[in-house]
């Protein structure tokens, strides 16, 4: 499913036109980007949270040279950990 497809998922579900569910999903999407930034979490009760986690530098190998080590800087990525809920619905459970 694309981001097209859920915002018309959204507009169906909720009752509004497909252009405000794009507009809801353009705002999920930035709040949750923004607090990432901002070294925060955004949990959603049932569903999961979202988290920034700092991956740690490391040695690693040239893949145009193997003989040359190189290092590799550490890196802020996202993190995303699955809630219950979810993870029963995925599960089977109901």
């Amino acid at each position: 499913m694309n981001k097209a497809e859920l915002a018309q998922k959204i507009a169906e579900k909720v009752g509004i036109s497909k252009k405000e569910g794009e507009a809801m999903i353009e705002a999920l999407t930035e709040i949750i980007t923004a607090t990432l930034k901002a070294a925060g979490e955004v949990t959603i009760a049932g569903f999961g949270a979202f988290s920034a986690k700092t991956r740690a530098g490391r040695v690693g190998v040239n893949p145009q040279n193997p003989t040359q080590k190189i290092q590799i800087p550490s890196v802020i990525v996202p993190k995303f950990k699955a809630g219950k809920s979810l993870k029963d619905a995925l599960k089977g459970k109901a």
